[in-house]
């Protein structure tokens, strides 16, 4: 296989019942802002039931246009490969296999784990020529008219692209489904959702990650785990993140970037729920309100987790506690500790905290009496142990 210097590829598939159309997916719009505004706090379960709980035909297009890349991913891709290829599996994720999609917007990562690499530094090297190979597979199947594929492909410089993208439009829905197809390690193997991996991946994780200054760069090796971490949760729970992502994407479209990953706040709101409620029947606009109270506290915040890396290990402790003393906020990958999601962005995150401190002053935070919702009480940061 040859490797070129390739980004990111902009793809529109047309499959059989997924016609290809030109519709595009706007952003939420002054509108909807204006909607999330001014409704009174009683009403924040049905705004999401109405405006962000995505259509049960469009969740059935999703899985299936998934399916089909991923049969195709797993069965036929590297077939015509220089050197044989193997596919352990392929994984879904991002917010298709969270189970936290928007209406008529989601993002679907296929993580294709590859026999072929055997380190993360291998991941890092070879990643191009595996993403050249998908490609150009990918236009050999466009040629056969059961599997109709077109492309809109975009090139660029730079070279050795973490992934390839896609868009995929709908016909009758106006609305697009977006892919990302990386190729990664397969460091986990199989993946139990009842127990830890072995430590000692996560130092093999931590020495690479250190030694080639790529702290956050092999997240896509615990896709599994990431995924596991927000599909189990309640479904209250998954809605209340819909709401806390419209209202970052209104935030990003006033404000434009830099604004923090919206992962951090993902992971925010699994946090407040954790720390605040951890029912699965709570008050919408409490969450809402508490997520936004630690957006406006974003220099406080140190938040992780250990359900699946801890203190245990003595490498793996070590570094956890440099992590954890570095400057705030700090909201470390739930499943890889190397990765400070929260990021360095402090001006960003300055910028959302002023617009969530005008936010707190709206009616969708007061009841019909007209008072302020309560916060729930969450502490900005986790405690560390000596």
């Amino acid at each position: 296989m040859e490797t070129e210097n390739l980004v990111p590829s902009k793809v529109r598939l047309n499959t059989p019942g997924l016609a290809g159309c030109k519709c595009k997916s706007s952003g939420p719009g002054p509108i909807m802002e204006k909607e999330l505004k001014s409704i009174p706090a009683s009403e924040l379960d049905k705004f999401i039931e109405d405006h962000l709980l995505p259509d049960t035909t469009f969740g059935a297009d999703v899985k299936l246009a998934i399916n089909i890349l991923c049969d195709f991913l797993k069965e036929r891709c590297f077939q015509g490969a220089a050197h044989p290829v193997r596919v352990s599996k392929v994984v879904k994720g991002g917010s298709s296999g969270k189970g936290t999609m928007l209406k008529g917007k989601s993002d679907a990562d296929l993580v294709v784990f590859l026999n072929n690499l055997t380190s993360f530094e291998d991941q890092l090297n070879r990643r191009g020529e595996f993403i050249t190979e998908i490609k150009n597979q990918l236009y050999e199947v466009q040629r056969e008219r059961h599997f109709r594929v077109k492309f809109e492909v975009q090139s660029s410089f730079l070279p050795n692209a973490r992934s390839l993208s896609f868009k995929l439009s709908a016909p009758h829905l106006h609305q697009e489904v977006e892919f990302d197809v990386l190729p990664a390690f397969d460091v986990l193997g199989h993946v139990s959702i009842s127990s830890k991996p072995d430590p000692k991946i996560y130092a093999s994780l931590i020495s690479e990650c250190t030694s080639l200054r790529k702290e956050g760069e092999f997240s896509t090796c615990f896709t599994e785990l990431q995924r596991n971490f927000l599909k189990q949760r309640p479904t209250k729970v998954k809605s209340l993140i819909r709401l806390v992502k419209h209202w970052y994407q209104l935030c990003k479209e006033k404000l434009g970037n830099p604004l923090p990953p919206q992962y951090a706040l993902e992971l925010l709101t699994v946090y407040v729920w954790e720390r605040g409620s951890n029912v699965t029947e709570f008050n919408t606009a409490q969450g809402f309100r508490t997520v936004l109270e630690l957006v406006t506290k974003y220099t406080q915040l140190r938040i992780y987790w250990t359900k699946y890396y801890d203190f245990q290990h003595q490498d793996v402790s070590k570094y956890l506690h440099t992590q954890l003393r570095k400057a705030r906020p700090v909201i470390l990958d739930l499943a890889d500790p190397t990765g400070n999601i929260a990021g360095s962005n402090s001006e960003g995150w300055r910028r959302l905290a002023g617009e969530a401190a005008t936010w707190l002053q709206y009616p969708c935070f007061r009841n019909r009496s007209g008072s302020l919702v309560c916060s729930w009480v969450v502490p900005t940061e986790v405690p560390v142990p000596f």
